[in-house]
């Protein structure tokens, strides 16, 4: 072996063609950096905890708690989503990304409908209280809320207040209030609910899509 071959580097192994497309890596590179990968690992936990509560019959899936379960779950699949909005680059990928308002949103829409695919998933052939339909605009709403809240706190903290309004929808569940606010115990034909989980998402989607989540504490941009 001569000091020359020592000097040189190995070839690095040539990555599929698909991949050196400059929009495919792109795209790829932002989901990683917002650690999707691993979020669509804890939705799938989300459904599997929801199907084995479904399918072994728990006992805080029957009576009272029938329908306070799957919200929580729902909540849960919000929050998930709400943490992708993180960014571990901050204000230098702001600068330099034209195309993240597109990519914010894309990520954004395909993370709320994992999250609804993964947990009608889950329940399928299952006895739901409320159904499909609830559990969808559950995480829907509840996905909108994650989103606005990481505009504030930043997409580390923004799982903060989804679950704070889950456990206020709890609540009034409990002391059975029939407000539009309450959305998340509403029935699936309540079209008030559906209207309010929409036009929150819609808010949400928006306003994360051209801010971003907040990267810092001094952040007013």
């Amino acid at each position: 072996m001569t000091a020359a071959d020592v000097r040189t580097r190995p070839a690095a192994p040539a990555s599929p063609a698909w991949q050196r497309v400059p929009g495919v890596r792109l795209v790829r590179l932002h989901l990683r950096s917002r650690r999707v990968p691993g979020a669509l690992l804890a939705l799938a936990v989300c459904g599997g905890v929801l199907r084995a509560a479904l399918h072994w019959h728990w006992t805080f899936t029957s009576g009272a708690l029938a329908q306070q379960f799957p919200m929580i779950i729902a909540g849960g699949a919000a929050a998930v989503v709400a943490i992708t909005t993180h960014s571990p680059f901050g204000e230098p990928e702001r600068a330099t990304g034209r195309w993240l308002p597109y990519l914010r949103l894309g990520t954004a829409l395909a993370m709320t409908g994992a999250a609804i695919g993964v947990l009608q998933l889950a329940v399928t052939g299952a006895s739901l209280n409320g159904g499909v339909l609830v559990l969808a605009r559950n995480v829907i709403g509840l996905t909108g809320i994650g989103l606005l809240a990481s505009l504030v706190t930043g997409g580390l903290l923004a799982w903060i207040l989804p679950m704070a309004y889950v456990a206020f929808a709890e609540y009034a569940l409990l002391e059975a209030w029939r407000s539009p606010w309450t959305w998340p115990v509403r029935p699936p034909a309540d079209r008030g609910a559906w209207i309010c989980a929409a036009v929150v998402f819609t808010l949400g989607l928006a306003a994360f899509a051209v801010r971003g989540a907040r990267t810092r504490l001094a952040d007013d941009g």
